[in-house]
């Protein structure tokens, strides 16, 4: 029981070191690559030198690279390191936007009213930058008028080639053809 609560703090301990960055005493190699805080190339050191250059300028020694051979590290100022990191990944997650997938659905028998108010529906799907599922669903006695339908496929296409091109061409799946849309780049 012991045994195994050890093994776990041992692990825990490693998983947070492991996932933050080095700094100061944390950094064990007996050598290191050294930058300086203007970004300098300093050279290969000891780690208690660069330590000791870091007291002296007043920050931090920081493993910036911890696969290199030597491990490269910094002389900079570790709080205004993490905070402008975590700046940085808040800008990039405000830049991102996930791609919905809309699905219209039309089936065999509809009209040419009824296709163009579902063409002008998807239309609004890609404007707005998703991509957009066309589902053509066979019921019953449909079944026997597949190869006859896949021109409504092509229609609902050709109505909306100025802003959208296909990405997966129509492909029967069961019951249904599918047909993927995509925003013209």
């Amino acid at each position: 029981m012991y045994l195994w609560i050890a093994s776990a703090i041992h692990f825990f301990w490693r998983c947070t070191d492991i996932s933050e960055l080095l700094i100061n005493e944390q950094i064990r190699d007996k050598e290191v690559r050294l930058i300086g805080e203007d970004g300098e190339q300093i050279g290969i050191v000891s780690s208690k030198e660069a330590l000791k250059m870091a007291r002296e300028a007043g920050l931090d020694l920081v493993k910036i690279a911890p696969g290199a051979k030597p491990p490269v590290c910094k002389i900079i100022d570790y709080g205004k390191y993490r905070y402008e990191m975590a700046r940085k990944e808040k800008e990039a997650k405000k830049k991102q936007r996930t791609i919905e997938v809309k699905e219209v659905r039309i089936s065999p028998n509809i009209d040419v009213n009824d296709l163009n108010t579902k063409a002008n529906a998807a239309r609004k799907f890609i404007a707005k930058g998703d991509k957009v599922k066309v589902t053509l669903r066979f019921r019953g006695r449909e079944m026997a008028h597949i190869s006859t339908s896949k021109h409504i496929l092509d229609d609902f296409a050709q109505k909306l080639e100025d802003v959208a091109v296909i990405e997966k061409p129509a492909k029967l799946e069961g019951r249904s053809m599918t047909m993927f849309l995509a925003e013209k780049r």
